[in-house]
């Protein structure tokens, strides 16, 4: 695992360059399509792990959310999902989207509900996503790129 706590700073290009093995899915979304299948990966994987369908759901709406964030505002970019064994809590999966696209000067802005840059969106992508995740963390620094790791584990029933 990258990170311990989401609250440390990243290294934007670290995380870009991590290698593919190091992950149960990885995606590079460069095409309106990657967004289909960054979504339909995470959600067999999310049923793999045994996860419920409200949170299967929430877990492919989160990552079809981040693949097009990639597209619409960096261009190309990564999605890249692992799954965590927690002996006490059971599994954990961690998603990261990055880019190197221009980044965002003001996060706290682009997470408020209803804020967009594109005329044709709702304004719920970064904010929905924190909302449908357990953990949400955003690293962004203008010209160089933006990183989101968010995670969901699964409820015991």
């Amino acid at each position: 695992m990258l990170y311990k706590n989401e609250h440390e700073n990243v290294d934007i290009d670290r995380v870009f360059n991590s290698p593919a093995e190091e992950y149960d899915v990885f995606i590079r979304i460069a095409r309106e399509e990657d967004i289909a299948v960054a979504r339909q990966m995470a959600k067999q994987l999310a049923q793999e792990a045994g996860f419920s369908l409200a949170d299967i759901t929430k877990i492919a709406t989160a990552v079809s959310e981040l693949a097009r964030n990639i597209y619409r505002y960096a261009g190309q970019g990564r999605i890249m999902i692992k799954k965590l064994l927690n002996e006490r809590e059971g599994p954990y999966l961690e998603v990261i989207a990055s880019d190197r696209g221009p980044g965002i000067a003001e996060i706290e802005l682009v997470m408020t509900k209803g804020y967009t840059t594109y005329e044709r969106s709702l304004g719920i992508g970064l904010s929905g996503v924190k909302r449908l995740m357990d953990s949400f963390a955003i690293y962004s620094e203008v010209g160089k790129g933006t990183v989101v790791i968010a995670g969901k584990r699964r409820r015991k029933f």
